[in-house]
């Protein structure tokens, strides 16, 4: 039996632990796994960093937050290292000094490196991406560039329930252009005010509907809240087809579902790299222009504000062969490289670096395949029926939890969400949910009021650790339903405005 040829989930078996053992057993991407660091359960809990002596020392904890912020790859602490080395012992020449024993490229290249090796993970040319900056900052450049707005066509369509960063980026960019944001926010919403999803016909009737006044689409990739993953070839399709621009915000779709975004001819995108690519808290992120957008005439008398696509411009952007002359008229590196701004953070790339190894050592298309196996598992395990507690051996079944409790919200369909499922519980009960998990050593996150959101991520999580969490949720779930849990003074850390604000207020 292995998931990569389908299986039968519809008998008792599935839903037993034996089953995930098997699952594993045949997963072509199970060596993966140990590129990661897993913490432990005593990592979580203890209060230093100093390795812990405790019983449960070596034992790992149940990590699907990948939505949230990725493990780190064990290569990541090598590379840096390395980096910092070469700092250390050649200072500024370490900008143009290749090393014999380093993978690293010099300072100076790193970000064409990582550029070159971002691109087949987003489905573009290597000329169509760009390391650099950070999520929100690079949504201000690009619409700096692709919001153009006319006394006729001046507004931004979004997504209704866009997570607030985009809605404030959106807003602002409105509001520079000296236009007020209520007449040109276009909001996106459910057709069903009882839905949590929007359709495909839904997002392209609001197309149609505002066409003649719509300067900028921007939609997320995959929606933070609620796991859906938008049809993004149809809709751009659409966008063009009335001669409008459109962006996406890949934030939750960069590394966790396969993108084609120069043969979707998206105008462009913008991703952060810390979520399923693996680059650590706040790490630089990434971008992406349409070729046909990054085009620049390089020669010498043909410079002039027509021979390149305007945009917010900076030193890092211009022509690498002019680049040290120092002189002021900018012409820019052909492709994404030319919407540079500032020397990006070399100690960033490596750590980016060191994760894009790591998918170096398999393919988009596997990766989505076993996640698409994993999440459906998932699925099944919390919306099946479990096994009743007459067996001998508890533990080899997941235990019984009225369907009433909770619901899925994330799209049903495997080729509508990515990896990550989003569970509304009953009102009231999300905090003595969260906080169970906690005390059991399960890393999930939530979204107030009521959505727990679960993200098995395929390079590193495994099938016997979601039937793992199904138990422990639902034990936590009869426990939330059954007693008025009083949270007081021992708020889960994971629960947004937690214990000493450290909750998840403000993680996308």
């Amino acid at each position: 039996m292995s998931y990569s040829r389908g299986w039968n989930m519809d008998t008792e078996e599935a839903l037993t632990r034996k089953y995930a053992e098997t699952l594993d057993a045949n997963d072509p991407l199970k060596h993966l796994r140990k590129e990661f660091i897993v913490p432990t359960k005593a990592n979580l809990k203890s209060k230093t960093l100093a390795k812990s002596t405790h019983d449960d020392a070596d034992q790992p904890c149940i990590y699907l937050c990948g939505n949230s912020l990725g493990l780190q790859p064990r290569r990541t602490p090598e590379r840096i290292s390395s980096h910092l080395r070469a700092w250390a012992t050649k200072g500024v020449l370490g900008h143009f000094t290749d090393h014999d024993d380093s993978s690293l490229p010099p300072f100076l290249h790193i970000d064409d490196v990582a550029a070159e090796r971002m691109a087949p993970i987003v489905g573009a040319q290597k000329t169509e991406v760009a390391v650099m900056e950070t999520l929100t900052a690079n949504l201000h450049l690009l619409m700096a560039s692709f919001y153009r707005p006319t006394k006729e066509k001046y507004k931004i369509l979004i997504e209704g329930k866009a997570f607030p960063s985009d809605h404030y980026a959106v807003e602002s960019q409105i509001r520079h252009h000296n236009f007020n944001p209520k007449d040109a926010m276009i909001l996106v919403e459910p057709g069903d005010p009882a839905s949590s999803t929007i359709s495909t016909s839904r997002i392209l009737s609001t197309i149609d509907e505002h066409a003649s006044s719509t300067a900028l689409i921007l939609l997320p990739g995959i929606q933070y809240y609620t796991g859906q993953y938008f049809d993004i070839k149809t809709i751009t399709a659409h966008a063009h087809s009335h001669g409008t621009l459109i962006g996406w915000d890949l934030a939750h779709a960069a590394g966790n579902v396969e993108l084609q975004l120069h043969d979707w001819d998206v105008d462009f995108a913008a991703w952060c790299n810390y979520k399923y690519l693996n680059s650590g808290p706040g790490s630089i992120a990434g971008l992406f222009v349409h070729s046909k957008h990054g085009n620049a005439d390089t020669s010498s008398d043909a410079y002039s504000e027509a021979s390149f696509r305007p945009r917010f411009s900076g030193w890092w952007g211009g022509d690498k062969a002019t680049r040290f002359v120092m002189g002021n008229h900018f012409v820019p590196i052909p492709g994404a490289a030319g919407f540079q701004v500032g020397n990006p953070s070399a100690l960033a790339l490596t750590a980016l670096l060191a994760s894009l190894e790591v998918f170096n050592l398999t393919s988009m298309s596997a990766i989505r395949t076993k996640s698409q196996a994993l999440t459906s598992y998932l699925e099944h395990l919390l919306l099946k029926p479990p096994l009743p507690k007459h067996t001998s051996n508890k533990s080899n079944v997941t235990p019984q939890s009225p369907k009433s409790t909770y619901s899925v919200i994330t799209p049903s369909n495997p080729a509508e969400r990515g990896a990550q499922l989003s569970v509304r519980l009953q009102p009231g009960m999300l905090d003595g949910v969260m906080k169970v998990l906690e005390a059991q050593s399960v890393v999930v996150d939530e979204r107030k009021p009521d959505v727990v959101r679960v993200a098995p991520a395929p390079l590193y999580n495994t099938f016997v650790e979601v039937w793992e969490f199904v138990r422990i949720f639902r034990d936590a779930c009869n426990e939330a339903r059954d007693v008025d849990v009083n949270i007081g003074d021992e708020w889960s850390v994971m629960a947004e405005g937690g214990k000493r604000e450290k909750g998840w207020g403000v993680v996308k």
